[in-house]
């Protein structure tokens, strides 16, 4: 597993309309959707797909410090999460990455959750991910990728 961390960077919003919302009962079918889009070779978590019952069973036990719903034009378009080790997770629909969203959403996950820093655990073959993290200043120590926040 490799770790990431980041320097607190500007980041250009393209998508002014984004929003961070907690996570509820009615956002599980959702989440589910986002975890069957996921290519297990580029997942840490699991390697097969785990059944929507245990899906739920696993959302509700509240497994994050923070767990949000990314909203862009009043539109679910992935999730985003703080782990119990400050690490960052983020899963965004197909159609709508590379769009500026998910660099809106970590800002935003990072101001409301403000720490000295904050890793972001990725799969060693997820390198579309590795490559978001670094263009937002995560940057590589061996394994390990480290942020330094600014504002804290």
């Amino acid at each position: 597993m490799k770790y990431m961390t980041q320097r607190l960077c500007h980041v250009v919003d393209k998508f002014q309309d984004v929003v961070l919302e907690k996570v509820t009962k009615a956002d599980y079918e959702f989440l589910y959707e986002l975890l069957k889009m996921r290519d297990p070779r580029t997942n840490i978590s699991h390697k097969k797909l785990p059944t929507y019952d245990e899906h739920v069973r696993f959302v509700m036990k509240k497994p994050y410090k923070k767990w949000y719903i990314i909203k862009s034009n009043d539109q679910k378009v992935g999730s985003i999460y703080l782990s119990l080790k400050d690490e960052i997770g983020i899963s965004i629909k197909k159609k709508f990455q590379r769009k500026g969203i998910g660099r809106k959403a970590v800002k935003l996950l990072m101001e409301k959750n403000p720490r000295d820093r904050y890793l972001a655990n990725v799969a060693p073959n997820n390198i579309k991910q590795q490559e978001f993290f670094k263009k937002l200043g995560f940057t590589a120590l061996e394994y390990i990728y480290e942020i330094i926040n600014p504002d804290v």
